[in-house]
């Protein structure tokens, strides 16, 4: 009978949830004292909820980076790198996929390890495609083409906008908050909502309802559109039987020659500050993120790895049509967000603006100076 309970909690969806209970399963099974109760929640929740509350009431929580910060200062969660193994730890940075490590590190303390790994990447529905006779866009211009046949989807919720307008940013040369009270200069910021807007004006206004997991639905299950340029990567969708399509992705197209800088996202595994068995916990993390478990139960159970190994393995690629090995470039150049505290409010607000301005119109420069106010109210 087991004396020992622990609570999860994580986000609703095939990669955010069956892995973590198949992991815990696992574990429970070679600790009989334990019981590992995971819970859910949207994914939109999972980006915008406060975790505060969260970090009292559960003990091991999926976390989303840019959270870091404010939960580091609130003393939320363990600094793991005093509770793991020195030599863990170093195989994780290794093993990290891109910044995926460092997006959980802040004031020099680790706060979570790397679950599950993603960034934006491109992704086509081949038997399309192959019906067509259709080659594959390989830049920008190639994109607005394919946007004015119908075919294009991708997502526009407020949070995507914001992350898309970070990679035209960042592609045009200029990551995002490298200056204290601006989030860009006016030069690169204005390139990048014109070069965003040409895309938004051609596609379906349903887009800026959409998440990614709404855009792969869509992509998957009918055959209004055949190809989605940049939307947070789902190996599930790349596994045949998952859903009534198979999707493929690649790496994104080219920009004045070079390909597209996408942002960094997946998630990380943290242990609160208040869970009563610390020690457990912490084992069940190390089990759950241990190269092993991520190249295989974890990856079996419909999870995407954070961990390299799991990124080139073999088996891995077969099962996803080299999802992992195609899109790999992608998550290594992609951009790592703030961490700072007040981050958070920054995020939560300024994707609005960016799909305000692109549904509507306006004056660019009026969106950067909102963006500019924000980020110094953020501070």
């Amino acid at each position: 009978m087991a004396q020992i309970l622990l609570k999860g909690i994580t986000w609703d969806h095939s990669r955010g949830y069956t892995p973590l209970v198949a992991t815990a399963q696992r574990f429970m099974e070679r600790h009989k004292e334990v019981e590992i109760i995971w819970s859910k929640r949207s994914l939109q929740d999972f980006a915008d909820k406060p975790i505060g509350g969260l970090a009292e009431e559960y003990d091991l929580l999926i976390v989303d980076y840019p959270w870091i910060g404010y939960s580091a200062e609130e003393k939320q969660f363990l600094p793991l790198n005093t509770y793991l193994p020195g030599s863990f730890l170093k195989d994780q940075l290794q093993g990290s996929v891109g910044a995926s490590y460092e997006s959980y590190t802040y004031s020099g303390q680790t706060w979570a390890i790397p679950m599950d790994a993603a960034t934006p990447v491109a992704s086509y529905r081949p038997d399309i495609f192959q019906k067509n006779n259709w080659a594959m866009p390989k830049n920008y211009e190639d994109v607005l083409d394919l946007a004015a046949r119908g075919q294009v989807i991708l997502p526009g919720i407020p949070v995507d906008t914001l992350m898309n307008f970070y990679m035209f940013c960042c592609s045009l040369g200029e990551a995002p908050f490298q200056m204290d009270n601006k989030v860009i200069s006016e030069a690169t910021g204005l390139q990048a909502l014109t070069l965003y807007k040409s895309l938004t004006d051609k596609v379906d206004p349903v887009c800026f309802t959409l998440n990614p997991i709404k855009v792969y639905e869509q992509l998957s299950t009918t055959d209004a559109y055949s190809y989605c340029p940049f939307a947070y990567g789902y190996s599930n969708y790349a596994r045949p039987g998952f859903s009534d399509h198979v999707l493929h992705f690649a790496d994104l197209v080219n920009l004045n020659g070079q390909p597209l800088i996408s942002t960094i996202g997946g998630t990380g595994l943290a242990v609160s500050q208040h869970c009563q068995y610390k020690s457990i916990a912490v084992k069940y993390l190390e089990y759950a993120t241990h190269p092993e478990t991520q190249a295989h139960l974890y990856f079996e159970a419909g999870g995407q790895p954070a961990h390299l190994s799991a990124w080139t393995s073999r088996a891995n690629n077969a099962a996803t049509h080299q999802f992992f090995q195609r899109t790999l470039p992608t998550l290594r150049r992609a951009y790592l967000r703030p961490r700072y505290k007040g981050y958070i409010h920054f995020q939560d607000n300024a994707g609005d603006i960016i799909r305000s301005y692109l549904m509507s119109g306006g004056n660019p420069k009026n969106v950067l100076s909102q963006l500019d106010q924000l980020l110094n109210h953020s501070h």
